[in-house]
């Protein structure tokens, strides 16, 4: 899979949150008013998260009453099993479970859970690796097994100011994982306003379950926190880049390597960045506008 896929694709994009929580778990308000939110905020799809928890009886929430509402739902999950190397459950979204996914045993480790999770049709996402504080290590131990790693998490962000984690996906890339892909979220537990700050943008032929997580699983996606990759093109010796207005639209990758354009007053909209530094390997596209919101690119990678 490429970042350019998601341009190049038939359908349109779809724009949905894979990572939020309701009452059924640790969040602040009910599954309908969850769903409710999203919907007045011109979401079209939302998987409802829950934390997949013996003390909250292992929910995976059940949203067909609202499917008829504008909104589509994927069922899902953040699944939990022991541990990481700071000796803490692993938090990992799984989006497109099935209603009677199998809970764990108590001694059921993290990459067997994932690995289920992974063979019943579910989209696999290492969530939140700078709040969790993961090492490369951790990510190693999921890596041939999750599709994705969280790159922005709303909640962590404005909780605990961790809500960044585009260096473990680069990381992981740098060693040869690269079928993985990087998703924004919110996280929302909405104890306080912690929706809308981040989503996917998936390109798909239909607005369904099943299509916007197959395109999940291809990659066919951006995120974003606001503005806008309207299109990736390859011409020669570059990538030509559309966007929105923003200030910067930047091309990184291994180690420091970057190109980049960048305007003081936000009028930039398009840029043609050249890939000589990149050839034979990968990299992100990433804008961001005049309010310092960003947009990533999933890995692309270059012919060398």
């Amino acid at each position: 899979m490429d970042g350019r896929d998601a341009f190049s694709a038939a359908g349109r994009f779809y724009r949905g949150n894979i990572h939020t929580h309701s009452t059924r778990s640790d969040g602040a308000r009910s599954p309908e008013e969850v769903c409710e939110l999203y919907k007045s905020m011109g979401y079209d799809f939302l998987c409802l998260s829950d934390h997949f928890l013996e003390r909250f009886d292992f929910p995976i929430t059940s949203t067909n009453a609202y499917r008829n509402r504008g909104l589509t739902m994927i069922l899902g999950a953040e699944i939990h099993a022991p541990e990481n190397s700071q000796g803490e459950i692993w938090h990992v979204v799984a989006c497109g479970l099935p209603a009677d996914f199998t809970p764990p045993s108590p001694d059921e480790r993290m990459e067997s859970l994932a690995a289920r999770a992974r063979e019943a049709g579910a989209f696999v996402g290492i969530a939140h690796p700078q709040w969790s504080s993961l090492t490369i290590e951790d990510g190693r131990a999921l890596a041939d097994i999750a599709h994705a790693v969280e790159i922005w998490n709303t909640g962590c962000a404005m909780e605990v100011a961790r809500g960044d984690g585009t260096m473990l996906l680069d990381q992981l890339i740098n060693e040869g994982y690269s079928h993985l892909t990087g998703y924004a979220s919110d996280d929302a537990h909405l104890r306080i306003f912690d929706a809308g700050g981040g989503w996917m943008m998936v390109k798909s032929e239909h607005n369904e379950p099943a299509a916007l997580v197959e395109a999940m699983k291809a990659g066919r996606y951006y995120s974003t926190q606001g503005p806008t990759i309207e299109a990736i093109e390859t011409v020669d010796g570059g990538l030509k880049v559309t966007t929105s207005k923003v200030r910067l639209i930047a091309l990184v990758g291994r180690g420091s390597r970057a190109e980049d354009r960048y305007v003081e007053d936000g009028s930039l909209s398009e840029a043609t960045l050249p890939t000589g530094r990149f050839a034979g390997d990968w990299g992100r596209v990433v804008i961001c506008d005049m309010d310092g919101r960003h947009a990533w690119s999933n890995p692309i990678f270059i012919d060398g």
